[in-house]
């Protein structure tokens, strides 16, 4: 017998229209969870994606807002809860990633990216806490980087991933009486948008000699969604084919 709607976990992916995002909707749906998807600058994207879950017998809602804005972050995540009638994971994708020398990094790059990788990151994380069942799961999606940089030019992206790693464990402390799990995904090189010129470059430096997959990044998503994670929290899990070794 299959669950009802109100009986199935719900879950929101920030970020979620296209790339890793996208591929962890997709795996959440395959494993049962109503997902609300964010997006921002992609709404034929998200609104595919929705009608692919639709076909597959899934319930997805898309919905835009800017991870800047609590306002926006906070009320997606109401609409998600007024919608499923529940929340029990969370994943925090949303992200931008912005190359430059120190000498060169405008002060609108760097401020874009501590508003979204960082600043962003904690209000969907605050929103989802407030509003999240006791036991659920909260993820965020945060980058090797954080590791090694391993090329000129990131210190920037760098710190905020490094910042996103250090943020995972001290929410995961405040949020351990609830029994809500928080663990960070730290991807390597995955074949994206945001990736795609650099891929032929980044697959030589890998030890592995390839680049991620999204899926791959969304399988290890599900497993830390999962009850079988229940006793992981404030873990940062870097997933980049031996990079960083």
């Amino acid at each position: 017998m299959s669950l009802g709607e109100s009986e199935r976990k719900a879950a929101i992916v920030f970020g979620g229209s296209r790339g890793i995002g996208a591929a962890i909707v997709k795996r959440l749906a395959q494993d049962g969870f109503q997902v609300a998807l964010t997006y921002l600058s992609s709404p034929d994207r998200a609104q595919q994606l929705v009608e692919e879950i639709g076909a597959l017998g899934g319930k997805s809602i898309a919905i835009r807002a800017d991870s800047a804005d609590a306002k926006e972050v906070d009320a997606a995540v109401t609409r998600t809860v007024e919608t499923f009638g529940r929340l029990d994971v969370a994943v925090v994708n949303a992200g931008v990633l912005r190359i430059g020398p120190v000498d060169a990094v405008s002060i609108e790059d760097l401020d874009l990216s501590l508003s979204i990788n960082v600043r962003g990151v904690f209000l969907a994380v605050q929103a989802a806490a407030r509003q999240m069942a006791d036991g659920g799961r909260i993820i965020t999606i945060g980058s090797n980087t954080a590791i090694r940089t391993g090329s000129p030019g990131s210190s920037v992206y760098a710190m905020t991933k490094a910042a996103v790693a250090a943020m995972a464990k001290g929410v995961a402390l405040d949020l351990a009486p609830r029994r809500i799990t928080v663990n960070n995904i730290q991807p390597g090189p995955t074949e994206t948008d945001m990736t795609s010129s650099m891929i032929d470059r980044l697959k030589d430096i890998v030890p592995l000699r390839r680049v991620g997959r999204p899926d791959e990044i969304a399988g290890l998503a599900s497993y830390l969604a999962g009850p079988q994670s229940g006793y992981m929290t404030g873990s940062s899990l870097t997933i980049d084919g031996g990079y960083v070794l």
